[in-house]
């Protein structure tokens, strides 16, 4: 593993965490965490002994409070650009991962800490949490996804009033509007977060894959998920996992994969 500066990083029963660890800074996004979680998530793409990831913050206030605003105030227009370009580079390689990413979010995801939340496959809640695209109160729009992926999960009208308004939703209201799968109480978050890895680590590796990139190919205007889906599911046949998913049906057994 590699020792990161940012990053805590622990790999235990096929679950990859990843602790963003800037505390003091209520884990806001700098240059240096989004390179890191681009070199975690290499790791996450090569290493097979990693199954399932979570992210989440360091200390009790913040998941990522945002973007570490005192890096780039100064900015030119073509620096913008290009830490724009980059974190959508990275968060996209996120929600691509070949392998199940859960945010799991205590306290303030607010910025840049909710385009990453969001990037995420699921998201779990704590009770504490806080989501919000505020940027609009710096007079700036979202750089990381934000204006793209809010609408996609709680709606056009909402999304937009959120990100005009700079308005917070709390956790449960979150999970109303669809933007969390599940609210617990602070201590529950992480056993939850492993609770569904570990069923979904169960199934085979190849599938889960698969499953992933036929759902992103959802909202990708260059790509028909319908036919994607086809290709899958024929690749699929070929598989020894469907062999030994299909015969421990029958056998009434539970099906042990290996991902070939």
């Amino acid at each position: 593993m590699i020792n990161f500066q940012f990053l805590l990083t622990s790999l235990e029963g096929g679950i990859f965490t990843i602790t963003i660890n800037r505390p003091d800074k209520l884990n806001a996004l700098n240059r240096g965490v989004i390179d890191e979680l681009d070199a975690a998530f290499d790791l996450v793409h090569d290493n097979d002994e990693i199954r399932g990831v979570i992210i989440t913050g360091a200390g009790a206030k913040a998941f990522v409070a945002g973007a570490d605003i005192t890096e780039f105030i100064s900015f030119t227009p073509e620096q913008a650009r290009e830490m724009s370009a980059n974190g959508h580079r990275v968060f996209n390689k996120i929600e691509a991962a070949p392998k199940p990413v859960i945010a799991a979010v205590n306290g303030f995801a607010l910025g840049g800490g909710c385009e990453l939340a969001m990037c995420c496959h699921m998201r779990i809640a704590g009770e504490n949490a806080m989501f919000g695209q505020p940027e609009i109160n710096l007079g700036l729009i979202p750089g990381y996804g934000g204006t793209q992926r809010l609408l996609r999960y709680i709606g056009r009208a909402k999304g937009i009033e959120l990100l005009l308004t700079a308005d917070f939703v709390n956790a449960n209201d979150a999970h109303q509007l669809g933007l969390v799968n599940h609210v617990t109480s602070r201590e529950e978050m992480i056993p939850k977060c492993q609770s569904i890895l570990n069923k979904i680590i169960s199934k085979s590796p190849l599938v889960i894959d698969q499953i992933i990139a036929c759902a992103n190919s959802y909202y990708n205007k260059q790509e028909d998920g319908f036919e994607l889906e086809i290709d899958e599911f024929t690749k699929c046949i070929a598989t020894e996992d469907f062999k030994e998913g299909t015969a421990a049906f029958l056998e009434k057994r539970v099906a042990k994969f290996t991902g070939k």
